[in-house]
């Protein structure tokens, strides 16, 4: 039988303790976060389901996987924003996963039991018109429409200035990294040396090498489930002082929490990282900036820019009602189905024929019972958390 304290001990041994203790104390808050922050434990929990063709998945798929970002064409989408956990899987493994996300964050979408359950029936009906159509999609300002759309063209007055401004502290013409704002933490020396030494070596390979000389380095707080793996925000001459700055994000990439359960044959990856930055680039419409595989020592990390358009839709149903909450929910169902299409064919992922065969297939019951099925678990295997929580066992 499954020991869920014994199970997320082990998944998260050996992770930086500072941000190991922020992590089990933001799990405690409630069900929403504690499934975000367990993914190896949800597909340990996954209750049967129907056989489905094998899909390049995110692997973490839930309400809050869905943001805005600027892609390297410089134009902003929204769209799937993390792919730690990326891997070849059936369909409905995702799916899943995401109707459980809707359930456990029913409280803080301002839902009821039935709502909720309505909208885990809009994206699966949304997720299946759009294999059935057999073309993917991609949402930016001018195709975006409700929720998505005020969010996409609200980030057209964003400054850059006015980010760094968040993220920084200015010491005459210079800019610190801000450590005050609960989004980092002060490094070694040690770790800064490394991490100087590491972008020197990446500027060698780039036409631009002075754009990467580093200014300032911290820890990096961010996410729940890779909460305490190795990160880094480095701040970096960019385009030079002090508004042309840029903020990049450097992040260990680890196994997929799949893997373990996984039947599904993966291919060869060279990295972690080059695992991850090859699915994300299979599924988004357009690739996001400054997303590459690169090796630190022995390990493999994603380096990237900190965007300041990294922004999600407000899910919260009295602020904008629900038509408007299941209009969004929707959305998401068809960005879905797009990566899937878009990634399909590639490395044993079914082929887009196979995909829009599936959408037409009778499987959405199932599914919606598997999820309900899902949630009662994951409320159960909080409660155990919790209260080990609350015994000490997560103390270090």
């Amino acid at each position: 039988m499954l020991d869920a304290v014994e199970e997320i001990r082990a998944f998260n041994a050996g992770r930086d303790p500072e941000r190991l203790v922020l992590k089990f104390r933001n799990m405690r808050s409630d069900p929403f976060v504690f499934l975000r922050a367990t993914c190896h434990l949800f597909y340990r929990r996954l209750p049967e389901l129907p056989d489905s063709p094998a899909v390049w998945c995110c692997g973490d798929l839930h309400l809050q996987n869905f943001g805005s970002y600027k892609g390297d064409n410089r134009l902003v989408y929204f769209d799937l924003n993390d792919f730690d956990e990326g891997a070849l899987a059936p369909a409905h493994w995702e799916l899943v996963r995401f109707l459980t996300s809707v359930h456990a964050g029913a409280p803080s979408l301002g839902v009821k039991r039935k709502e909720a359950a309505a909208l885990c029936g809009d994206f699966l009906d949304a997720y299946r018109e759009r294999l059935v159509a057999g073309k993917a999609l991609w949402v930016e300002r001018d195709t975006a429409s409700g929720l998505v759309h005020q969010l996409l063209d609200g980030l057209r007055k964003r400054e850059r200035a006015a980010f760094l401004d968040g993220r920084t502290v200015r010491k005459g013409k210079k800019r610190l990294i801000r450590l005050d704002n609960g989004k980092a933490l002060p490094v070694t020396e040690k770790q800064r040396e490394r991490i100087a030494q590491f972008m020197a070596g990446v500027a060698r390979t780039r036409d631009d090498p002075a754009f990467y000389e580093v200014l300032d380095v911290a820890r990096r707080i961010a996410g729940n489930g890779s909460l305490g793996v190795d990160r880094f925000v480095i701040l970096v001459r960019g385009k030079g002082p002090p508004d042309g700055h840029y903020l990049l994000d450097l992040k260990e990439a680890l196994p997929s929490a799949l893997l373990p359960v996984l039947k599904t044959p993966q291919p060869a990856w060279k990295s972690e990282a080059a695992r991850v930055v090859a699915v994300q680039r299979r599924m988004q419409a357009v690739s996001m900036a400054f997303l590459l595989p690169e090796r630190l020592g022995k390990r493999a990390y994603l380096l990237r820019e900190l965007q300041p358009t990294e922004d999600r839709v407000t899910l919260d149903a009295a602020r904008s009602g629900l038509p408007a909450l299941r209009e969004a929910v929707a959305t998401m169902g068809h960005i879905v189905a797009s990566a899937q299409l878009r990634s399909s064919g590639r490395d044993g992922s079914a082929i887009a024929d196979q995909l829009i065969e599936f959408g037409a297939a009778r499987w959405r019951k199932s599914l919606l019972a598997a999820a309900e099925a899902s949630a009662k678990q994951l409320r159960a295997d909080w409660k155990t958390f919790c209260a080990a929580y609350d015994d000490g066992v997560f103390t270090p």
